[in-house]
């Protein structure tokens, strides 16, 4: 279980990175594009790109989505936790299980769809500043984040069932 805590740990790493560098290029490029439209009538070489407003979508698709799988695999994304100081703690832990199953199917939809999306519509539709790119890199990002989603919410889905079978061996 630590050889996959540790890969999983590489990934969530990984993750990260890619939505730091997401989010670096998304201020680089939005920041150069609006001081085009400032300082390019006076200084050419300030132009703003044709191209910046759909390349900074697509990153903050990929920024979007899988922020959401850093945040499945943290357990800090939105929940429902008001209740739990009221209702028993094994009920709570079938609640959290049966929450866990639900991402679940929702990342496998994610995927599927998200897959069949890209390589439909998005291999089909190319970027209207950036021709020779087909929008299948900006779909890409949702089943990429469903399958980021899928692995974190099964190491999720592990722990919360070793919890509960825990508590039931005591």
């Amino acid at each position: 279980m630590k050889a996959i805590e540790r890969v999983l740990d590489k990934l969530y790493a990984l993750v990260m990175f890619i939505c730091k560098i997401a989010l670096i290029a998304d201020i680089l490029i939005t920041s150069y594009a609006v001081a085009g439209r400032y300082v390019g009538k006076y200084i050419p070489l300030f132009k703003d790109p044709a191209w910046s407003e759909e390349v900074v979508l697509t990153l903050m698709t990929y920024m979007a989505f899988l922020a959401a799988a850093l945040a499945v695999r943290k357990g800090t994304h939105i929940r429902m936790t008001s209740l739990d100081e009221f209702l028993p703690k094994k009920l709570c832990q079938v609640l959290d299980i049966f929450a866990d199953v639900l991402i679940l199917a929702f990342s496998i939809i994610m995927i599927y769809e998200g897959f069949n999306t890209a390589t439909t519509v998005g291999s089909r539709v190319k970027y209207a500043t950036l021709p020779a790119l087909s929008k299948f890199w900006m779909y890409a990002g949702v089943p990429i984040a469903g399958i980021v989603i899928c692995i974190f919410i099964l190491e999720a889905l592990a722990k919360d069932v070793k919890k509960l079978s825990a508590k039931e061996e005591k």
